[in-house]
């Protein structure tokens, strides 16, 4: 997923602050989804601006479908703030298990967002909960991680609002090679009705058989 890939002349004389977060961790099914995002050092939103366009800036877990999809179209129009997304597959999950696929993710999502002009700027990186970069990117940027990042980092609330966009749109989209398990409803998460499908309908290739194993 790519938005405002131009990068602005002015990126290269300010100092950045990327946020990383992850979604889809818990779930049953689907691809474990990271968000990572850019933005300026010392900004600050507009609380009129945000209350005019229904923006409300916390964790996506606590907004609803709609809010989240308005901080999106919001953050496309912004030539200050910069994203992307990386997601890790179901398969590759139950390969090396969830932690180090999120930790995967990750890093594709922080290396598709931090070209060379952007880490000219020396940016602080931020990261959600448990999550690690790989690649040694410790050891060449300021790199931290921060429990309940999601709740105190604008840069990691923003992450984790894209990544979660981005992911129940896939999951979305795999409901029509998938009819069957209801995935537009709860987007693989171990929801009653998902739990019923499951019984009923067997195993998916959108499904983590690590996960799922002793639901069937």
């Amino acid at each position: 997923m790519y938005y405002n890939l131009e990068i602005h002349p002015a990126m290269t004389r300010k100092r950045y602050i990327i946020g990383i977060d992850e979604v889809g961790r818990g779930a049953l099914a689907g691809p474990v989804t990271v968000g990572a995002l850019a933005l300026e050092a010392g900004l600050r939103f507009d609380p009129a601006e945000l209350k005019r366009l229904k923006l409300n800036l916390r964790d996506s877990k606590k907004l609803t479908p709609a809010g989240r999809k308005r901080w999106v179209a919001y953050l496309k129009k912004r030539s200050d703030i910069f994203f992307k997304t990386a997601s890790v597959s179901p398969k590759a999950i139950d390969r090396m298990n969830i932690s180090q696929a999120a930790n995967l993710a990750a890093t594709k999502a922080f290396e598709k967002l931090a070209d060379r002009e952007i880490l000219k700027t020396s940016p602080f990186v931020f990261l959600d909960g448990g999550l690690y970069l790989k690649n040694d990117w410790r050891k060449k940027l300021k790199v931290r991680t921060v429990i309940r990042g999601d709740e105190s980092i604008d840069a990691v609330k923003l992450a984790s609002i894209v990544a979660k966009v981005s992911r129940d749109a896939l999951m979305v989209r795999r409901h029509e090679k998938y009819p069957h398990y209801g995935f537009p409803k709860h987007k693989g998460y171990g929801t009653a009705h998902h739990m019923r499908k499951l019984k009923r309908h067997g195993l998916s290739n959108m499904h983590r058989k690590t996960f799922c194993g002793r639901f069937i």
